[in-house]
């Protein structure tokens, strides 16, 4: 009879792992190891058990964005984000409870979707927490009039941040002329008029009618029990009724484009920028996938068509595209930036005649099948991650139902060359185009984007494919990493620490670092350095560029060269299938490279043009300026930090031989490191790491470069960006300290009240949230293992007109620290919030894998991380103040400000009352 039951209630959806579900709960649909549940209130509910992960990530979805606002609130849905980490009737403090639970938290606004997400040690009391915390906040948000009176300024400075940049003010002029009527053309951001002027009023109404759980998805991932969170959700959301009210879609519907448009935009900048954007179908549409596949092929680096046309050209120094997944028609848009002796008309025509191309020139299979392959990765990697998971199902959320991921995915395997052709051939029109040009057409050959089909009979009888490979449920405690790994430390060859455990989808993670050279034989040659580090990856002796990429591709890895100075970075991500490959292919990259000269020519455009996009950013020249002043190397030391001009000096100076010979010199693995954490066979992959490392050697030796503390006297600079509505301020000074000096666990807890947290330290508290000043403000100190050298460092950005107050602010807080100190309470948070904190990192797989790296180097194990954690733990308020009151000093700050601040000084003028003066005629 039982079993009767049983099945009956499995066959109705109302049986979850052998437990009856919540009274008013229905289950509606499971695809892939997610299922989704709807409470009577009518929110949807996914869960996605993932065992795998220490970690549990709530993610809450709302069916508003930018395209719901009205006339007049322009950034509404955004600003409304804003005010919902303002408090609630239960959670006065969010920023302090967020940091209390050592949460990884935000929220972001889209066009079609508002979303908060909080990643935490997994607990059931830090589950109950945040699900109490979203239901809460759903409802109860207080929406206050004197927290907008602040927050307002804050978000205008955000607005302001997105001004600086002439590609992104270039991207919202062309989006928007391209939507006439539709507010998809409008930026999600929001105008500087509406984001001052929004009544209370208006947003609180917008709050009501939207934050309600018929409009909202709740996903949780991680570590759960599936049943018991069931229940929990239900218990906290199922209590909140469902709204009276109606909720009707925003009926504006965009004409059909009957012309090519343009616009130009003059604004002070260092490079130059073309871009083209065309409608296209709703992210629902059967094609979409197929558009997806067409951005690919034309910006993939280094076959893609754009990429051919202008950068081997050299007609430009960058490229790039992209289509969003919009729940109406969207558009998708393609640009380029080039230096300012480039003929941007010459550009332009490549960049047009490209797009044209598509339709007229079919794409071989073999593009379409890379395009795909690189796709599908992508899809598959951050489908891997039950935490990005959460946050990537938003998107789908918005174009309409979470299951359109799934058959993204399947009809992207589908696509075919025609398919690309067909859809490159209705859209890519010049009627349907908007540009920097007006040109006539007196036959103008118009699109008719088609509507969103019905989502409901798309997802309907989708069941998806088996669920992926389950990970362990692994404890990422100190003791249980350094008992689960296995070091391999030999004189004169790499060194390997290894920790194989299961993860989900197989999932493993390396690193590999190359340590050469020392401060006599490394002078004058941080520039080559550099290079060969960059070209690496460029291709080898047996292999060129593409080839590369494409066997990345197949073996769905990826993989990262970085370095310059002393050291050279490998960043490996990969599956357990894979890795053996994907390893043997990072030998060839490193041991045989080609520097070809035309990559290497490639490579010193692309610099170059990063280097010009800088030149008038406040927050390039402030942290310039901030570098040099306080690590003043002479010129020839590696360390030394060249100002713009130098630099660009120095890469047009770089010649390929003395890359080579760079390389010939000082690359081998005698001093190498290398670490892995994930599924993988330890013994095979030692072998093949000593195999193709291990009798790697170096003709030049490997001497560490000691760092030196330097004494800098306090002063300011104030530097002029002219034409930048934002400015940067960074201040700091250098430190006599080590990380296993006995004042450092107190003096990083102090800094995480000073600076660090979310929106609660002592910094954001006073300059973000009470005085409305700067979008992001905070502090940083960090000490080196192995030499008494550290820094002290605090930043903001700002608008130039309150250049003053944040000075004032800062330093009134920093003084405050020194006299007062912290409150008990105070400190008990902190040490809970940063404690879980170091917890949530240690779960992270690829930041594992560089700690266990960079160990090897530093001869230390995870031990040295739970005794630094039972110091901090032991630490008393007299311990913390007397260490802040000893290190933390604003008498002794180099405070460099970048902005724009003639124009505020006039600005200020302007606004001051004339004075009136009595005479007399003679």
């Amino acid at each position: 009879m039982l079993a009767a039951l049983l099945l009956a209630g499995l066959l109705h959806g109302s049986i979850v792992n052998g437990q009856a579900l919540p009274e008013g709960i229905t289950k509606t649909a499971s695809v892939e190891g997610i299922t989704e549940y709807r409470l009577k209130n009518g929110l949807k509910v996914l869960l996605f058990p993932d065992l795998s992960k220490p970690t549990i990530t709530v993610n809450i979805t709302y069916l508003v964005g930018s395209r719901h606002e009205g006339k007049g609130e322009a950034g509404m849905a955004h600003l409304l984000e804003h005010m919902v980490f303002k408090g609630s009737t239960k959670h006065t403090n969010i920023p302090q409870e967020l940091t209390e639970h050592g949460a990884r938290p935000n929220g972001t606004t889209w066009l079609d979707r508002t979303n908060y997400f909080e990643t935490f040690a997994a607990s059931d009391d830090n589950l109950k927490w945040a699900l109490d915390l979203e239901s809460d906040r759903m409802i109860n948000s207080f929406i206050k009039k004197e927290d907008l009176a602040t927050e307002f300024s804050v978000v205008r400075n955000e607005f302001e941040m997105g001004e600086n940049s002439p590609q992104d003010v270039l991207n919202e002029r062309i989006v928007s002329t391209a939507f006439l009527w539709h507010n998809y053309g409008k930026s999600t951001i929001g105008n500087r008029s509406d984001i001052e002027r929004v009544p209370i009023e208006n947003l609180q109404a917008f709050y009501k009618k939207y934050y309600q759980p018929d409009n909202a998805v709740l996903l949780v991932a991680g570590k759960i029990d599936e049943a018991k969170t069931l229940k929990l959700i239900n218990d906290y959301f199922g209590s909140i009724p469902k709204p009276a009210r109606q909720l009707t879609d925003v009926p504006t519907i965009e004409p059909v484009q009957d012309g090519e448009r343009s616009v130009v935009l003059r604004r002070v900048g260092d490079t130059q920028a073309i871009a083209a954007g065309y409608h296209i179908m709703p992210g629902s549409h059967p094609d979409y996938p197929a558009m997806d596949v067409v951005v690919e092929l034309l910006t993939n680096e280094p076959s893609g068509r754009l990429y051919k046309s202008l950068i081997e050209t050299k007609k430009a120094s960058q490229q790039y595209g992209y289509a969003f997944s919009l729940k109406e028609p969207g558009f998708v848009y393609f640009a380029a930036e080039l230096l300012k002796d480039k003929s941007i008309e010459d550009a332009r025509k490549a960049l047009l005649g490209t797009l044209d191309s598509v339709a007229i020139k079919a794409p071989t299979k073999d593009e379409v099948e890379r395009a795909k392959t690189k796709l599908l990765k992508d899809f598959e990697l951050a489908f891997k991650s039950s935490d990005r998971l959460g946050l990537a199902m938003s998107e789908f959320i918005a174009t309409g139902d979470w299951r359109l991921g799934f058959l993204y995915r399947d009809k992207l395997e589908k696509v075919t060359p025609e398919d690309v052709v067909r859809v490159a051939k209705y859209y890519f029109k010049p009627s349907n185009r908007t540009t920097g040009m007006f040109v006539p057409d007196p036959n103008p050959d118009r699109t008719e984007v088609p509507e969103a089909p019905n989502v409901e009979a798309l997802v309907k009888d989708y069941k998806g494919r088996a669920v992926v490979a389950q990970g362990e449920a692994f404890d990422p405690s100190p003791a249980n990493i350094d008992g689960r790994t296995k070091r391999i430390e030999q004189p004169n060859s790499i060194e390997m620490a290894l920790l194989p455990k299961s993860t989900r989808g197989n999932e493993v993670n390396a690193r590999l670092t190359l340590r050469y050279g020392d401060i006599k034989s490394l002078e004058n040659k941080a520039v080559v350095s550099s290079f060969a580090a960059s070209l690496l990856n460029k291709g080898t002796t047996s292999r060129n560029r593409q080839q590369i990429q494409d066997e990345l591709d197949k073996l769905k890895a990826q993989v990262s060269v970085s370095g310059g100075g002393n050291q050279a970075n490998v960043s490996i991500k990969t599956t357990k299938e894979n890795l053996p490959a994907v390893l043997r292919l990072v030998g060839d990259i490193l041991k045989n490279p080609s520097f070809d000269a035309n990559e290497f020519e490639k490579l010193k455009q692309e610099q170059l043009a990063g280097i010009e996009s800088q030149r008038s950013e406040p927050q390039a020249i402030a942290f310039n300026s901030y570098q040099r002043t306080l690590n003043p190397y002479p010129k020839s030391d590696v360390r030394y930090v060249m100002t713009f001009d130098e630099e660009v000096e120095a890469i047009k100076a770089a010649k390929l031989d003395d890359v080579k010979k760079f390389y010939k010199e000082f690359y081998g693995a005698q001093n190498a490191t290398f670490a892995a954490v994930g599924d993988f066979d330890e013994t095979q992959i030692r072998k093949i790491v000593t195999d193709e490392f291990g009798t790697w050697k170096a003709a030049k030796p490997f001497s560490r470069i000691v760092s030196e503390y330097k004494s800098i006297p306090a002063g300011t600079q104030s530097l002029q960006t002219p034409d930048k509505a934002n400015a940067m301020l960074v201040a700091g000074y250098n430190l006599q300290l080590r990380d296993d000096d006995p004042d450092y666990p107190a003096l990083i807890l102090g800094n995480y009240m000073l600076g660090g947290g979310f929106l609660n330290s002592r910094l954001a508290v006073r300059i973000r949230q009470k005085e409305g000043i700067s979008y992001g403000v905070g502090s940083g100190l960090s000490a080196s293992p192995l030499d008494k050298t550290g820094t002290f460092t605090t930043y903001a950005i700002y608008n130039p007109e309150n250049a003053e107050r944040l000075v004032k602010a800062m330093r009134e807080e920093l003084e405050k620290v020194q006299k007062e100190g912290f409150t008990a309470d105070e400190i008990k948070a902190a040490k809970s919030g940063l404690l879980q904190s170091r917890q949530v990192s240690r779960a992270q797989d690829p930041s594992l894998a560089g700690t266990l790296n960079s160990y090897l180097y530093l001869n230390r194990t995870m031990a040295w991380d739970a005794d630094f954690e039972k110091k901090m733990e032991s630490l008393t308020p007299e311990q913390v103040n007397a260490a802040m009151k000893k290190y933390i000093d604003p008498a002794k700050l180099t405070i460099i400000q970048a902005g724009d601040f003639d124009k505020a000084a006039k600005k200020a003028a302007d606004k001051q009352p004339a004075s009136s003066v009595s005479g007399s005629k003679n």
